[in-house]
C-alpha cells in the first residue's frame, strides 16, 4: 500500500502521522483527553462532528454498500440483515442497508430504557460509553432465514481501529444466533498487520468467516508520550456566547405508531415506503418554520441519525443551504485553530436518562467564518424532549446563547412496545 502523510495541526504539533491511500479525503486528525485513546479520527463524510453536505454522507454510504454488494452478490445483499454500530454509524448503517436493498436493518443502542427488552449486548473498550444493547421488537429479526444459511450478517461501523469491537459483537451474536459468515463494512480500516491476524485468529476460534471491506485503508503512528501530552492539555473553552441571543422555537410532529423511526428496534425493507411518507411530512413541517434566507445545520440527537439525515436531504432538495451532523456522548478536544477539525464545542446535560451525564456538539455552523450565521434545527425523538433540553445550560439554551436561531423539532416516534404491538397486529 502506498502511503501519503496528511499534514494537520495535530501532526504538526504532536508528530502524529496519518497515512494511507484516500484516508485524507475521509478523516481529519482530532484529539480527546482520554487515556484509553487520545487521538480521534474525525470523519468528513459521516455527519457527526463536522456539519456535512447530506449528499456527501449519502454518497459515501452508497459507495460502501456497493463494496458489500460486490463482495457478497446482489441476491445475498437483498436477503441480508445489516447491523449498524451506535452511536456514530447508525445512520451510515441505515444508508448502507438502503443501498443494498437489505431485508432488515438494526442498529445497536446506548439507550437502555426501562421496559425495553434487550436481545444481546457487547462491549466497546475504548469508547466513552462502552456497552451496546441490541433491542429489536422481535428476536426473530436476527435469526437467519434458514439453519446454516450462507447469507452473512453485515456489520457497519464508521471506523475499524483494531477490529476488536466487531469481533466482540460477532461473538456475542453468534452465541445466540449462529451463522457461518459475517462481513464488516467501514468507511476506514486502520488495522495493522498484527491486528488483522488477530481478527483472523478470533474468527477461527468462533468457527466463522469474517471478511472486512472499507472505502480506505490507513495507518496512524502515535509518538511516544503522545497520550500523556494530550491528557495534560488545558481544558478547552466550550459554549461560546454571542453578542445577541438567538431565538428558540419548538415544533412537535406526530409519527405513525406502526412505522419505525429508524433501526433501533429493527427496520424491514417493507417499512421503507411508509417511512418515506412520514419523513416527508416531518421535513415539510420543519421547512415551514425555517428562515429561507439563512443557511441551516440539521442536528440529529446522538444515535438518532438517519431520520435527521433524511430531513436534511429534503431541505437541500427544497433549495435550502443545509448541512447535517449530530450531537454525541463523547467529549473531544476543541481548539479554534486553522487546520483543526473541532473549532467550536458545546457541552450540556443529557436530555434523557442520567441528566448528570454530559453531552456534546461540535462546530454546528455552515460557514466557519460566520459562526452565528446559521440557524440550527435540532431533530430529536420524544425521550429527549425534556426540561433539561431547554433549561439553563441545555442544548437549546447554549446554542441560542451562541447567537443561533434554534428550532427544536420533536418527532413523536414509537417506543419498542408500541412498535411491537403494531407489528403483531398486522
Amino acid at each position: 500500500m502506498s502511503t501519503s502523510l496528511e499534514s494537520s495541526w495535530v501532526s504538526d504539533t504532536f508528530g502524529v502521522l496519518l497515512g494511507g491511500d484516500g484516508i485524507g479525503d475521509l478523516v481529519r486528525l482530532g484529539l480527546r483527553r482520554n487515556p484509553k485513546r487520545a487521538h480521534l479520527l474525525v470523519s468528513t463524510v459521516l455527519g457527526k462532528h463536522i456539519p456535512t453536505d447530506p449528499a456527501l454522507v449519502r454518497g459515501a454510504a452508497d459507495r460502501l454498500a456497493d463494496l458489500v454488494i460486490e463482495h457478497i452478490g446482489v441476491e445475498k445483499s437483498s436477503a441480508a440483515t445489516v447491523l449498524g454500530f451506535a452511536e456514530t454509524a447508525t445512520g451510515l448503517g441505515h444508508c448502507v442497508a438502503d443501498r443494498m436493498g437489505a431485508a432488515c436493518y438494526l442498529h445497536s443502542t446506548r439507550r437502555c430504557a426501562g421496559g425495553v427488552s434487550v436481545t444481546a449486548t457487547f462491549e466497546e473498550g475504548h469508547s466513552h460509553a462502552t456497552t451496546h444493547f441490541i433491542e429489536p421488537t422481535d428476536a426473530a429479526l436476527f435469526t437467519p432465514d434458514a439453519p446454516g444459511t450462507e447469507v452473512p450478517l453485515v456489520l457497519v461501523d464508521d471506523e475499524i481501529s483494531t477490529g476488536a469491537t466487531a469481533l466482540e459483537a460477532i461473538a456475542a451474536l453468534h452465541q445466540q444466533y449462529p451463522r457461518p459468515s459475517y462481513v464488516v463494512a467501514s468507511l476506514v480500516d486502520m488495522r495493522d498487520a498484527d491486528q488483522q491476524r488477530q481478527c483472523e485468529v478470533d474468527a477461527a476460534e468462533l468457527g466463522v468467516s469474517v471478511e472486512f471491506v472499507a472505502l480506505a485503508h490507513g495507518s496512524i503512528d502515535l509518538p511516544k508520550g503522545f497520550t500523556d501530552e494530550v491528557c495534560a492539555l488545558a481544558a478547552p473553552a466550550l459554549n461560546p456566547v454571542g453578542p445577541v441571543t438567538g431565538s428558540l422555537e419548538t415544533v412537535r410532529i406526530p409519527w405513525p405508531a406502526e412505522v419505525p423511526d429508524g433501526g433501533r428496534h429493527g427496520f424491514l425493507r417493507t417499512d421503507g415506503p411508509a417511512f418515506g411518507e412520514a419523513t416527508a411530512a416531518v421535513s415539510a413541517a420543519i421547512a415551514g418554520v425555517l428562515d429561507t434566507s439563512a443557511p441551516a445545520v440539521v442536528v440529529g440527537h446522538e444515535e438518532f441519525m438517519y431520520l435527521p439525515l433524511c430531513v436534511a436531504e429534503y431541505l437541500a432538495q427544497e433549495g435550502f443551504t443545509v448541512r447535517y451532523q449530530t450531537s454525541t456522548r463523547s467529549p473531544a478536544y476543541v481548539l479554534d485553530e486553522p487546520g483543526y477539525p473541532l473549532r467550536r464545542g458545546f457541552e450540556f446535560p443529557a436530555p434523557e436518562g442520567d441528566h448528570s451525564a454530559k453531552r456534546y456538539l461540535y462546530n454546528a455552523v455552515v460557514d466557519a467564518a460566520d459562526p452565528r450565521g446559521s440557524q440550527v434545527v435540532f431533530v430529536c425523538d420524544r425521550p429527549a424532549d425534556t426540561d433539561e433540553l431547554y433549561g439553563s445550560g441545555g442544548l437549546a439554551d447554549v446554542l441560542a446563547r451562541a447567537g443561533h436561531n434554534v428550532i427544536v423539532a420533536v418527532v413523536d416516534t414509537p417506543s419498542q412496545q408500541t412498535l411491537r404491538a403494531a407489528r403483531e397486529a398486522l
